[in-house]
């Protein structure tokens, strides 16, 4: 296994460029189009103001056309991994070898549908789905691996702590993210496989050490505002923080965590805790033990 970057990032698809295939659309560009191309048709008419019925017709079309492309937009976004969802993405997934899996199945005698894996995990993998096309030596591997041998796995790294070793840490999606013992047997079945495992990697799954640190803030806020609307928001965006960092080997921010907390109608954070930014591991990942958000 190469001993390059422990962490591997894939490609941040939402930093991508706008697609030069989705069309920028405007109905006032459309409808004067419509219009001009009306008049060349028709030079003799010369009734062309807002009120005319020749040009209420010709606003219907361009609406019209309007929609049209904007449909052929929506369709060709939907081709792309980076916005591709449901059964879009599942054919996209399908190039590359890659099935939805199964978090759950559907229970009969409740009625309860089948937990399918999410868009978000499911791009991911067929991200790294092209690493996994060979056995387990790239970084990236280990990883695509891992994510496929249990659909409740959050996360999962792969670090080379010595010559020839290979440990994967697994980052659970319950809890605190303690990933749990069939987890773990899940994946060092996968990746102890003679069809997977390089010969001369000795590979070791483990779960991810949980860093849990407390959150203590307070919200100084505007005038004006209901105080119980402006926490909840803060307390929203705050979990959507959470959530961006809830990987193996991401770093919390005191200033991600401050920066997330002010939201509109908040004058000012003062964050008691952490204190400091919270340095994460290869094989870490941070949880939010307790959070304690007040207003004053």
């Amino acid at each position: 296994m190469a001993s390059s970057p422990s962490i591997v990032t894939a490609v941040d698809l939402s930093r991508l460029p706008a697609p030069a295939v989705v069309e920028q659309l405007s109905y006032d560009a459309i409808r004067a189009l419509m219009v001009a191309k009306f008049q060349e048709l028709m030079p003799e008419y010369d009734a062309i103001v807002e009120s005319d019925p020749v040009i209420k017709a010709l606003e219907v079309g361009a609406y019209q056309v309007l929609l049209l492309r904007q449909n052929f937009n929506e369709r060709a976004v939907s081709m792309l991994l980076a916005k591709a969802a449901g059964t879009d993405l599942d054919h996209l997934a399908a190039f590359y070898g890659v099935a939805r899996l199964e978090v759950s199945p559907a229970n009969p005698a409740t009625g309860a549908a089948a937990v399918m894996e999410d868009d978000d995990r499911l791009r991911r993998r067929v991200q790294l789905a092209p690493d996994g096309f060979s056995v387990a030596g790239p970084v990236t591997a280990y990883i695509f691996h891992a994510l496929t041998a249990d659909a409740t796995i959050l996360d999962a790294s792969a670090t080379s702590p010595a010559p020839r070793e290979v440990l994967v840490s697994l980052l659970g999606s319950t809890g605190d993210g303690t990933a749990a013992p069939q987890q773990i047997a899940a994946v060092e079945a996968v990746l102890t496989h003679d069809e997977v495992r390089p010969l001369t990697d000795l590979v070791a799954v483990q779960s991810a050490t949980i860093i849990p640190f407390d959150i203590v803030a307070t919200l100084f806020l505007n005038t004006g505002p209901d105080p119980a609307i402006i926490l909840a928001a803060a307390q929203a965006a705050l979990a959507a923080y959470l959530a961006s960092r809830r990987k193996i080997g991401r770093l919390i921010s005191a200033t991600g965590i401050a920066g997330a907390l002010q939201v509109e109608g908040v004058e000012t954070v003062q964050l008691l805790s952490p204190a400091a930014d919270i340095i994460i591991g290869d094989t870490q990942a941070g949880h939010a033990a307790t959070i304690s958000i007040g207003v004053a």
